[in-house]
């Protein structure tokens, strides 16, 4: 039994109709990969760890990871295709095992570095919250939501065990999408005093008596003429 040319288009169209749509701000977004990361690096983590261990950055740097991602499932709902609720929940559910030992081992990194049991509580408690706070973002919302969505997307096919090195890889990427850069496809100028205007010269040397410009007096006009405006708005 054959199927039809009419058949396959209609069964094609079925699925794609049946996946959901991504969500799209730009027709073309600013490349935002970056570099991967030890943890140590000046901006990465929101606030550094001294004389921590390899294992203790990258420990930092899965919960910095964990952390961004939780902050796009909270801020980026308003786009329901970005799926980062879905994502950060099954990141949860996929690399608990992963996350637990880097929360174990940031722990445990405080707890050696302070002064005393309740002094390595609170610096961990700040720097989970300096953590959050340093993925906050309004201007550059879009782009961040948007590269959480793709990051979060390929947490969740990142084989268990390897989170670490996925974040390694991939945290410099949502530090740059918190820069806002709008619309790639077209050049817009912010700056108005860049723009330069070609103004006439009004004096009268410069026109006969019929309102013509003397351009053998005060050279070319270097603006359209009266007549090339009226063939252009034809």
């Amino acid at each position: 039994m054959s199927l039809s040319r009419t058949a396959v288009a209609a069964l094609l169209a079925v699925g794609a109709a049946a996946s959901p749509a991504q969500a799209q701000f730009f027709l073309k977004s600013k490349s935002l990969a970056g570099q991967p990361v030890r943890g140590d690096e000046p901006g990465v983590l929101a606030a550094p760890l001294p004389n921590a261990k390899p294992e203790e950055l990258r420990a930092g740097l899965v919960w910095t990871m964990r952390a961004a991602l939780n902050v796009a499932a909270l801020q980026c709902q308003f786009e329901p295709t970005l799926t980062t609720v879905r994502n950060y929940n099954a990141l949860l559910l996929d690399h608990r095992d992963e996350l637990k030992k880097s929360f174990d081992t940031l722990t445990g990194y405080f707890a050696r570095t302070a002064r005393s049991k309740a002094d390595g509580q609170k610096a961990l408690d700040q720097f989970g919250t300096r953590t959050y706070s340093s993925f906050s973002s309004v201007s550059g919302q879009f782009g961040f939501c948007q590269t959480a969505h793709a990051i979060g997307r390929d947490a969740n096919f990142t084989p268990r065990g390897h989170f670490g090195e996925f974040s390694e890889t991939r945290i410099q990427e949502l530090r740059n999408s918190l820069v806002p850069f709008g619309e790639q496809r077209f050049v817009w100028v912010s700056d108005l005093s860049r723009l330069t205007v070609s103004r006439p010269r009004l004096d009268p040397v410069c026109w006969d008596k019929k309102g013509n410009w003397r351009e053998k007096k005060c050279g070319p006009a270097g603006w359209p003429t009266p007549a090339a405006v009226a063939m252009a708005a034809r």
